[in-house]
């Protein structure tokens, strides 16, 4: 098997660093949590989980950024309202979904992985427009202000990132 496909590419973090990315996983989906008890409404989805070891595990990543993480999960269950309620269900239109997803947030430079499970959640699960609000842009932004709140205890990390535009712009 050649290397590069069994080569960690990440570099080492030191155990406090890992220590305060645990913890803010525990305290932003332990928010969400509570809040799906006290309101009796599901709000703990699974890409929110991907979304939170992104944000805590690579808050220096452009995917772990507030605009990448909010602006994703809003896109990608809009698509994914939009194709569960015009399309036949089925492989196809999930598939689909996820392919138009991935194309949208890459154009918008809005790309977030865990948003790729979005329009599948959607689409298996047929919510009405009401979960655009409230699992995702209650998740997302409570993720993201946790974030901000951790990562600004030591070690310290810069999050969010200071803006700069891209090449070319």
């Amino acid at each position: 098997m050649p290397r590069r496909f069994i080569h960690r590419h990440q570099s080492r973090q030191c155990l406090p660093s890992w220590t305060k990315a645990g913890l803010g996983v525990v305290l932003a989906l332990g928010t969400v949590a509570m809040l799906d008890h006290v309101s009796g409404a599901p709000m703990l989805a699974a890409p929110l989980g991907a979304s939170a070891v992104l944000v805590f595990g690579m808050p220096d990543s452009p995917l772990s950024q507030p605009s990448s993480v909010i602006g994703s999960h809003l896109i990608a269950t809009v698509i994914g309202l939009l194709f569960d309620h015009f399309l036949p269900g089925g492989w196809i239109s999930m598939v689909l979904s996820v392919a138009v997803v991935m194309v949208v947030l890459a154009g918008l430079r809005l790309t977030h992985p865990p948003a790729g499970a979005d329009p599948l959640v959607v689409m298996m699960t047929h919510p009405g427009w009401s979960f655009l609000f409230m699992p995702v842009l209650v998740g997302a932004l409570t993720l993201v202000a946790v974030a901000v709140l951790i990562h600004r205890l030591p070690p310290r990390a810069v999050y969010p990132l200071p803006v700069h535009p891209p090449a070319g712009e």
